[in-house]
């Protein structure tokens, strides 16, 4: 996709399969702009490196910033921006979790695997029936308010900055209330672990929880204790805590070390995907775009000449 919309828009792209490290700093020699994916951590280190380089500018094909010190960038004179891409493809993704869960999908395509078509033991439950709580309500968690709408289920939310019409409510109260709990607030100081082992237990008995947000959000260890327990009815995970290096990879013929992941993969009533609710056809084109339209608007504003010709983009 690079390759096909950098001449649209006079970019000269260098693609390499490596992550930014310190090994690599030699392709960005020359380029102001570099574009950097979510799966990385970005060092104190690598950044020091790449504002020493010549490195102006780093677009993160991310809606979230959390692997980037952008403070720190800032410091060595990087600015660090994300790109807005199609909040319908993790939104989606969102919904179709959250009906899995609550009618034991994984569950269910086990029994059917081995030729077991017996009814599940517990029934479903429909989102009409349920209070879900959303948190975090920006253009994802907006998109996913929408969608709710549509199942006729009350929706409660919670965002420490109001941005959509939604019934608003204090945190406790939405854990209190809700009997699906959904994350979508950027990951930062604030809110690591938002779900610790405190606010796990305030929510009612037999409630779900979604995560398509951040792995982090959720203190893994507590949201363990009370699935093992079943304090918690199931949980859904596109993210998690230690997925660098496991996600995104083939461990077919080699071991896995997190013993969380391999926990939560042995619970029937846990679904676990690899950080995949962004992929689709859209959201990666809004994502290659919006990047080069970010290093454009940065490289003009820093020329003040307009839109430079033959801008070149390391990625």
């Amino acid at each position: 996709m690079f390759r096909e919309m950098a001449s649209r828009f006079d970019v000269i792209p260098t693609i390499t399969a490596a992550s930014v490290s310190e090994a690599n700093i030699e392709l960005t020699s020359g380029n102001q702009c570099i574009s950097v994916n979510h799966k990385t951590h970005i060092t104190k280190s690598i950044l020091r490196a790449l504002g020493q380089a010549g490195v102006a500018y780093i677009s993160t094909r991310s809606s979230g910033c959390n692997h980037i010190d952008v403070d720190f960038a800032q410091s060595v004179g990087i600015s660090v921006e994300n790109v807005v891409y199609s909040p319908a493809s993790v939104a989606d993704y969102t919904l179709m979790l959250m009906l899995m869960v609550i009618r034991h999908t994984k569950s269910t395509l086990s029994r059917v695997d081995i030729h077991d078509f017996r009814l599940h033991d517990v029934r479903g439950k429909e989102l009409r029936d349920m209070t879900v709580g959303v948190i975090g309500t920006g253009y994802i968690g907006a998109a996913v308010i929408d969608r709710l709408r549509g199942f006729g289920c009350r929706i409660v939310a919670y965002d420490h900055r109001p941005k959509t019409s939604a019934n608003y409510v204090p945190l406790d109260a939405l854990l209190q209330q809700s009997d699906m709990v959904t994350l979508h607030t950027p990951l930062n100081a604030d809110t690591n672990h938002l779900l610790n082992h405190q606010r796990i237990e305030q929510m009612k008995p037999g409630a779900f929880i979604i995560n398509t947000g951040r792995g982090s959000l959720l203190d893994t260890e507590a949201l363990l204790l009370a699935l093992e327990s079943g304090r918690l009815g199931g949980a859904a995970l596109d993210v998690l805590e230690g997925e660098e290096g496991i996600f995104y990879a083939d461990y077919r013929n080699k071991p896995i070390e997190s013993q969380l992941l391999l926990r939560l993969q042995k619970l029937p009533h846990v679904l676990i995907t690899p950080h995949t609710a962004y992929y689709t056809d859209h959201a990666l084109r809004d994502t290659v775009e919006n990047t080069l339209i970010n290093c454009l608007k940065f490289a003009r504003r820093s020329s003040n000449l307009g839109t430079p010709s033959g801008t070149t983009l390391v990625i």
